[in-house]
């Protein structure tokens, strides 16, 4: 058994343990059950739970949610719009969020597939570093897509 201030008492018959709680105005808690003899701590239980909760929400509150962006492109795409398709890429990585980049192909340019590979390795080269690949790019019917996710920080 465990005092409240983590001070070992040895070992104490149950109803000695609960009565020595009961004075002191705490509750007696098992912390192991399952060893032999189980273990026994007189706390505060309400004010213990309360510490958890709020420990909890601390950690949920430090914790980064990362979310999946989506840019879409097309094989045709001008220069400065795949420019400026780049920095926003670039903008999601930087705040942890992972990129969804979609080639969406219309009509007859799924006859030259290749020109939309390159508007893609266009869009890596200008991504540069700032991102790993982390579902290799695919052909899915009309959609060639891939998904970067932000370098982890050192």
């Amino acid at each position: 058994m465990l005092s409240d201030t983590n001070e070992q008492l040895g070992l104490v018959s149950f109803e000695e343990a609960l009565e020595r709680a009961r004075t002191a105005g705490l509750d007696l808690v098992e912390i192991a059950g399952k060893v032999e003899p189980p273990v026994c701590r007189i706390m505060d239980y309400g004010k213990y739970q309360y510490e958890e909760s709020k420990r909890q929400r601390e950690a949920k509150r430090k914790q980064v949610q990362q979310k999946v962006k989506e840019v879409k492109l097309h094989p045709n795409i001008d220069d400065n719009d795949l420019n400026t398709k780049t920095r926003h890429v670039i903008e999601f990585l930087a705040k942890g969020d992972k990129v969804k980049v979609l080639l969406v192909y219309r009509g007859r340019e799924m006859a030259h597939p290749e020109i939309g590979q390159q508007v893609v390795e266009r869009l890596l080269k200008g991504v540069g570093d700032a991102a790993i690949i982390d579902s290799s790019p695919r052909q899915l019917g009309r959609n060639y897509q891939l998904i970067l996710a932000p370098k982890p920080q050192k």
